[in-house]
């Protein structure tokens, strides 16, 4: 293990990892022939369920008239689809309804060398990891929407 003064900058290895992150990210819509927005919305449908169109537009930090047109893609691809809201018909929400077919096979690889490095960590080295992933992601969260309400 190294020395506190041995390890490298742990901003920059940090950059560095969240690059690697976006640009595989990039890749694998390229590889799905879907923009990265429209894959980060699938993502974000499958993680959370069904949601308004604002809601969609506010976690995609895109306005409006762009989300309409990402929906509309979307829905066209049979990744999504609108549906009423029960109470208010006036009010639709999107629902993700399936996933590129080719995604499970564009992420594969990724998801294996990930799996073999997790896998080389103790029990109690992926608890303080998984506890970093979720502090930490919802501490960006909170930090996007402060940004989004400045």
């Amino acid at each position: 293990m190294s020395t506190p003064s041995m390890r490298p900058d742990a901003g920059e290895t940090y950059r560095k990892y969240l690059s690697a992150v976006l640009l595989h990210s990039h890749a694998s819509a390229r590889a799905c022939e879907l923009g990265a927005t429209d894959l980060y919305a699938l993502n974000i449908l499958q993680l959370t369920g069904a949601m308004t169109p604002g809601e969609l537009a506010a976690r995609t930090g895109l306005t409006t008239g762009p989300t309409t047109r990402l929906i509309d893609r979307l829905e066209q691809a049979g990744y999504v689809r609108r549906v009423p809201d029960s109470v208010d018909r006036r009010k639709v929400a999107v629902e993700p309804v399936g996933e590129p077919a080719e995604l499970d096979r564009v992420m594969a690889p990724a998801r294996q060398k990930i799996g073999k490095i997790l896998g080389s960590y103790t029990p109690e080295q992926l608890d303080v990891l998984f506890d970093y992933f979720a502090r930490a992601a919802e501490a960006y969260q909170e930090a996007a929407e402060q940004l989004r309400d400045q």
